[in-house]
């Protein structure tokens, strides 16, 4: 977790690794263990399906797959990253505490590690959906467990 400021530049660094290199990109060997979502803009090239797999109300495993842009595609890994291994509470938490950063309102910076790179997308309205996209579908799909 950070204890300093995130610059601009460790910002970009951050979203360009994860576009670039995304560890949770791809389908799931065993697709039928997963729960699965599609999400997708009509203002941008997301397309994608978000994979959950859950276990006791745990998150085992998150994965997407399918076009997006920088932004969805840095989100989603990251929210994957912070996603497994968290129970639902916790994880219901987590997105909670993303989407009052991304809407400006007061947040818990200290569970959100490398989504803090989205920070400053509340300015650029035209990219806040694309960095909550996977966010809202996760979240959406942890509900619907939870309900099981």
């Amino acid at each position: 977790m950070p204890t300093f400021e995130i610059s601009p530049q460790m910002m970009r660094e951050i979203i360009m690794d994860h576009y670039q290199n995304p560890r949770h990109k791809g389908k799931p060997a065993m697709p039928e263990k997963y729960q699965v979502m599609h999400a997708s803009s009509t203002n941008c090239i997301d397309d994608f399906d978000v994979y959950l797999l859950s276990v006791d109300g745990l998150v085992k495993d998150a994965m997407f797959d399918g076009v997006a842009c920088t932004i969805s595609t840095a989100s989603t890994d990251i929210l994957c990253d912070r996603l497994i291994g968290l129970d639902f509470e916790k994880a219901k938490y987590l997105i909670e505490q993303y989407m009052a950063m991304i809407a400006e309102k007061p947040f818990d910076e200290e569970v959100l590690d490398e989504a803090l790179a989205f920070r400053n997308t509340g300015k650029q309205a035209a990219r806040i959906h694309c960095a909550t996209m996977a966010w809202s579908t996760m979240e959406e799909m942890i509900e619907k467990e939870e309900k099981k």
